[in-house]
């Protein structure tokens, strides 16, 4: 099966992808939408006329965030409400409080390299928490509400810091392992295509597609436990360029129907050749079998079962 290729491609904008897209009347969900590239994807995504939630763990920045997006857009339909990823019964009550069809739920929140091994109240290590579990709690209990806007999307925020570490299965919290920071992050972000790998292939019959994607090499907050951005500047993004497939996957019509891949620079990725840290995709998080497993020690997790 041919790479999906688009028009588009590292330097494109997320602006430019969503220019002459109009998503009026669809609902939109963007994790983490109140810093970084979740305040571009957000911005692009209100310009194409939909109903747009933030959904972030400081309230008052994404209030702020809401206001701005609508006075520079001209989308009044923003709004802000909060959702703590590494808290399960906040997801809980996120999903309580949202009814009717969500169209797009673009999981985009995440924590990067924290320096030292924490856990959340149940046990679980907090990147993995944070960056996987939450959206896949998040994502389950809006299940009903995706499959009732007939076409929905899944949009997973991934990277490449991906091809440095599977999900080790034996040993996902760091109980016996040494924690090294970079490996926890490199697992939860391929646990987070390893997600959008079995959601596609369960959900679908609900006409839900899911993708994951590496953004690029974007300077923001999230690099602020690694001493800054650590990318060649001739390879770095804006903001808006990092928004960029983002937003072609949650709004791209040729891209309909289309689910279980992972992109970067706005086009499918290629298998990354042994050894390669900076560009592709590794087989194993895209792996079928790995994808099953995730999903039922998810579902573990979930029941207080690590």
């Amino acid at each position: 099966m041919a790479p999906i290729t688009t028009p588009f491609g590292a330097r494109s904008t997320a602006e430019e992808v969503v220019a002459g897209c109009s998503l009026s009347g669809r609902r939109i969900i963007v994790t983490g939408a109140a810093s970084g590239i979740g305040i571009e994807t957000a911005r692009a995504l209100a310009l194409t006329g939909a109903e747009v939630t933030l959904a972030v763990r400081n309230l008052t920045a994404g209030a702020e965030t809401a206001a701005s997006l609508a006075a520079s857009t001209g989308n009044p339909n923003i709004r802000a409400v909060h959702l703590d990823l590494s808290v399960l019964a906040s997801v809980s009550a996120f999903v309580a409080d949202w009814h009717g069809p969500l169209h797009v739920l673009v999981n985009n929140a995440g924590v990067m390299a924290l320096p030292e091994l924490q856990h959340t109240p149940e046990g679980y290590e907090l990147q993995f928490a944070t960056n996987h579990l939450g959206h896949f709690a998040l994502a389950l209990g809006l299940r009903p509400a995706l499959a009732a806007a007939g076409a929905a999307r899944i949009v997973s925020v991934s990277s490449s810091a991906h091809l440095r570490s599977p999900v080790v299965f034996d040993d996902i919290h760091f109980a016996r392992r040494p924690y090294l920071p970079i490996l926890a992050y490199a697992q939860s972000k391929t646990a987070n295509m390893l997600f959008a790998v079995a959601a596609n292939a369960r959900w679908q019959v609900d006409g839900i597609t899911a993708n994951a994607l590496h953004p690029g090499g974007i300077p923001t907050n999230l690099q602020r436990h690694t001493g800054g951005m650590k990318t060649p500047p001739e390879r770095r993004k804006t903001p808006q360029q990092g928004a960029a497939t983002s937003a072609l996957l949650a709004t791209s019509p040729p891209l309909e129907g289309v689910g279980g891949r992972y992109f970067e620079d706005c086009n499918e990725a290629l298998v990354a050749s042994p050894g390669e840290t900076t560009h592709g995709v590794a087989p194993y998080a895209l792996d079928s079998d790995d994808a099953k497993r995730l999903w039922e020690a998810s579902l573990n997790m979930l029941r207080g079962r690590a």
